[in-house]
This record gives structure tokens, C-alpha cells and sequence, in this order.
């Protein structure tokens, strides 16, 4: 039965829309309600206004996200901790993340999304500002609000995306979502940037802490004054989206909706037998760890190589040294946006002339990215990039051997770009080897494996080896730098298994595509 259509006045200057009962996703039937536009209103202005608003939250997600790892010296120092216990800090984050995401995708199906994403706002912004009071003898409950975070975190980037897909229709709906999702490199990076930016001009740490609020209640008050209050899907057939612009429709296969419905166990066993979907799978899980462990360590590695070089000296001070975080943060930005675009334009051409071109580009980029990680962490004690550093950008020009001390950072900023070439190819491979429905499955199993194997570990494993390296040598600033430069080496050797499972998805993946199109 048709759920009855109920108009109702908003008063919102930016709401053209009048739509039905449903409050989470559009109806399960896609029967839509009559609309009624409002002469003042440009409903495709109102569209980008909303997808900006958006944009905007996702911002300051990914940079309350990234606030610790661009400080994490700092934190570091003032709790007194070991490498294990400060990569448990991005460990228990993720693992908040990776299960409360579930959680809010089930009750964005349901209940009103709007104030879903308010309330995420509010609360992780709210337990930021309140764990920049945290004192030094509360390790535990800053390790808590870290996991808080994550949790309201999750409702975010749950949910957004699901905005944006029910604004839009196929092609500019794949352009909304790709605007979208760059802004995750760049609130990344951006996220290093501030609290290192915070941490030097005023001297303390805490208040990298105390800024983002100001941004998330910025993001909440757009969100209640421009973003409607219900949200109705543009199309009421199910789509099947690709970012790098593959669109699967499901009324061009008019069996589908005939087609037995499966329990979920049933639908897990199909995707595991999916030999495409399960290698392809465990690369995006190799990708994750990588990223995961680079993201939380590599401003404090860097740090102490130079140290090790007598670049700087040891942090003795209150605020340390935090030109590391500026550097990596502006090349996770950079070769984020370089590297999705470039990955979604070599899948498009590549394609065109072999159908294994995805997973091929795939394993070339984690194998290249390996290699890349692994020269930078062998040149790391004789080469650092000072010309990155602001503070001896004249050595270049008075002393031409500085010149040579460039190979880490370049190497590592090629590395982290032929990460970012994967994953908008990976989403592709997803959704053309899986059904169409069986793809909103197959997506929650990717996200869980990838978190669960990947970044919610990874941080937290680079710190115990670390640490059992230093635990076996003499203390001394020498094997503070190695034991983190050898347990380094773990990721690049991921980065390989990665691009291996990313090869093996190669030779399944023609067949899969032709099962998927049949079913």
C-alpha cells in the first residue's frame, strides 16, 4: 500500500521540495510524492548549496580526525607515553568508527537523516572540545573521547553520501559524490596542518582541540538553515553508482525485481565465492593499513630522523617541533586530489582497451607505492627534504649539499599518490562483479574487513614493534628512529601482498562481471 503524501511548510528559504512520510532513504516502493516548487527558489542552486553544506561537514570530520597524528609529539610528551600505547590513540578511534557505521546506516534507512547528521555534529565536536581539558593524569578518558569521536564521526560519513545520491540524478549525481569525497585527502591534510599550525602560534597543544568545535557548530547551523528536512529520491529505480563514471541501471534488467529475495547469510556466502569481489577486498584492506600507519606515524618519523641528522634538536620544550605535520599534510592534500582524478581518467581510457585494465592499474600502483614507501625508509637516516621545512628554506640558496637531502619526502609524497590512485578504481571493481542486489552487502562487508584488518590495527602495530625494537637495544635518539624505521618496513611489505591480491583479481575479474550482469 501506498504510503500517504503529506505537504508541509518548512519556512526554509532553501526547501522547494515537499515530500512524503519517509524519513530516512527514499520509499522502499519509489513511489514519489508530488512536489511543489517555490517560484523564489532555484532548486538546482538549492541542490549545490546542500552538497556544499555537506562538503563542508566532511571537512571538518576527517579534520577533528586527523587533529592527533599532526600534534602526536606533543600528546606523546605530555601523557608520557610509549609508541604502543600512542598508536592505541587512531586504533581505538577507527574501531568506534568501523562499528557504530552500521549502526547509523540502519537508522539513516528509518529516521529523519537531517537531524541524524545535527546530532553527530554536536556530539563529536562537543567531546573535542571538552577533551582539550583533559589533564596528563587521564590518559584513559582521552583515549575515550578519541573512541567518542569516532563514533560521531560515523554518523557522518554514513549518512552524507546518502544525501547527495537521492539529490541528484546518474551523471551529476557521480560529480557530486567524487566533490565529496575529495574533501577526505583534504580534510586530512588539512587536519595536520591546523594543529600543528595551532600547537606553534600559541604555544599548546590543546588548543588544536579548541578550534574544530568553532568549525562543526559553524557546519551544524548550515546544516539546519540550508539543508531541507526531508529528502526525496530524484529517481525511484535502484542504481547502481561508479565514481569514475560506470553506471549499472537496474531497470535495464528487468528480472532483478523478480528475482527470489535471499536472506543476507545467503547473499555473504554468494560475495564469498565472488573470487573478484574477495581479492579485490583484501588489496582495499593492504590499501588501509598502509594508509592507516602512515597517516598516524609519519610526521613523528620524519621528526625523528632529522633528529637523528642533527637537523633539529630533541624536543625539550613545552611545544615541539611541528613542521613534520605542515609538510605531510600538504602532500596528503595535494596527492589525494591528484591521485583520485588521475586514477577515475587512467580507469576511463584503459578500460576502453582491456577489461582487466581496473585491477591491473590497481596491483601496478600498490607495487610502485610499496617500492616508493620502502626507498624512502632505507634514505631516511642521510636524506631529508629541508627545503620543505620553512625555517631553513635558505639553506637551498647558501648550501647547494642541502640539495641532496630530498629523496624521503619525494619518494614518500609518489607513494602516498599511487595510494590514492585505487580508490576510486576499487569502488568500480565492487560494483560491476556484485549484482546489483547484493552491492549494499557487499560495500558493508568491504568497509568492515578493510577497518577491521587494516586502520584500526595498523597504528597500533607499528607502536608494539616499535617499541619491542627499542626494548631490546640501549636507549638512545639512534634506535628511537630505527625501531620506527624497521617497524616501517611491515607496511611496504603489506603495500606488496596488496598489490598481489590486486593481480589475482585480474584473472577473475572478467568472469565475475559476466555472472553479475547475468544474474
Amino acid at each position: 500500500m501506498q504510503a500517504p503524501c503529506e505537504h508541509e511548510d518548512t519556512s526554509l528559504l532553501l526547501q522547494p521540495l515537499f515530500e512524503g512520510e519517509d524519513y530516512g532513504a527514499a520509499a522502499a516502493d519509489g513511489t514519489p510524492c508530488p512536489s511543489v516548487s517555490v517560484a523564489r527558489n532555484n532548486p538546482a542552486k538549492r541542490d549545490c548549496l546542500v552538497v556544499a553544506v555537506l562538503c563542508f561537514g566532511n571537512l571538518v570530520n576527517f579534520i577533528d580526525w586527523f587533529i592527533v597524528p599532526g600534534i602526536l609529539l606533543d600528546i606523546q610528551k605530555y601523557f608520557g607515553l610509549s609508541d604502543g600505547k600512542t598508536g592505541l590513540l587512531q586504533t581505538v578511534f577507527t574501531l568506534c568508527y568501523m562499528l557504530a557505521a552500521p549502526i547509523f546506516g540502519y537508522l539513516g534507512d528509518r529516521y529523519n537523516r537531517k537531524i541524524i547528521l545535527g546530532a553527530g555534529i554536536f556530539f563529536w565536536s562537543g567531546v573535542t572540545l571538552g577533551s582539550s581539558f583533559i589533564t596528563e593524569s587521564h590518559y584513559r578518558i582521552f583515549v575515550l573521547s578519541r573512541g567518542l569521536v569516532g563514533i560521531g564521526s560515523a554518523s557522518y560519513s554514513t549518512i552524507a553520501p546518502t544525501i547527495i545520491a537521492d539529490l541528484f540524478e546518474e551523471g551529476r549525481r557521480t560529480t557530486a559524490l567524487s566533490i565529496f569525497y575529495i574533501f577526505i585527502p583534504v580534510g586530512s591534510g588539512c587536519g595536520y596542518m591546523l594543529a600543528a599550525s595551532m600547537a606553534k602560534s600559541t604555544g599548546d597543544w590543546h588548543w588544536a582541540f579548541r578550534v574544530t568545535p568553532c568549525m562543526g557548530g559553524l557546519a551544524l547551523l548550515l546544516l539546519i538553515l540550508l539543508v531541507p528536512h526531508k529528502i526525496q529520491r530524484k529517481t525511484a529505480a535502484h542504481r547502481a553508482l561508479s565514481i569514475s563514471g560506470m553506471i549499472g541501471r537496474a531497470d535495464e534488467k528487468p528480472d532483478i525485481h523478480r528475482t527470489t529475495k535471499t536472506t543476507w547469510c545467503q547473499d555473504v556466502g554468494s560475495l564469498v565465492k565472488n573470487c573478484s569481489f574477495v581479492c579485490s577486498s583484501l588489496g582495499l584492506t593492504a590499501m588501509a593499513f598502509v594508509t592507516g600507519a602512515l597517516g598516524m606515524w609519519m610526521p613523528l618519523f620524519l621528526y625523528r630522523a632529522q633528529v637523528v641528522q642533527g637537523l633539529v634538536p630533541p624536543c625539550l620544550q613545552d611545544s615541539c617541533n611541528s613542521s613534520n605535520s605542515l609538510i605531510f599534510g600538504g602532500i596528503t592534500i595535494g596527492t589525494g586530489i591528484v591521485g583520485i582524478i588521475a586514477g577515475a581518467e587512467a580507469a576511463r581510457r584503459l578500460r576502453k582497451i582491456n577489461n582487466k585494465a581496473d585491477p591491473l592499474i590497481c596491483a601496478s600502483s600498490m607495487f610502485i607505492s610499496a617500492l616508493c614507501l620502502y626507498i624512502a625508509l632505507m634514505v631516511a637516516q642521510t636524506n631529508i627534504l629541508s627545503t620543505f621545512v620553512s625555517d631553513n628554506l635558505q639553506n637551498v640558496f647558501w648550501h647547494p649539499r642541502e640539495n641532496e637531502k630530498g629523496e624521503e619526502e619525494i619518494f614518500i609524497a609518489f607513494g602516498e599518490l599511487f595510494l590514492s590512485v585505487n580508490w576510486a578504481v576499487v569502488t568500480d571493481i565492487l560494483l560491476y562483479v556484485v549484482t546489483p542486489r547484493r552491492q549494499s552487502t557487499a560495500i558493508a562487508l568491504q568497509i568492515l574487513v578493510s577497518h577491521l584488518l587494516g586502520d584500526a590495527g595498523s597504528p597500533y602495530l607499528v607502536g608494539v614493534i616499535s617499541n619491542a625494537v627499542q626494548a631490546r637495544n640501549s636507549p638512545s635518539l639512534q634506535w628511537s628512529f630505527r625501531s620506527m624505521q624497521y617497524s616501517f618496513v611491515t607496511c611496504a611489505f603489506v603495500g606488496v601482498f596488496g598489490g598481489g591480491f590486486f593481480l589475482l583479481t585480474s584473472f577473475y575479474v572478467e568472469e565475475d562481471r559476466k555472472e553479475a550482469q547475468r544474474l
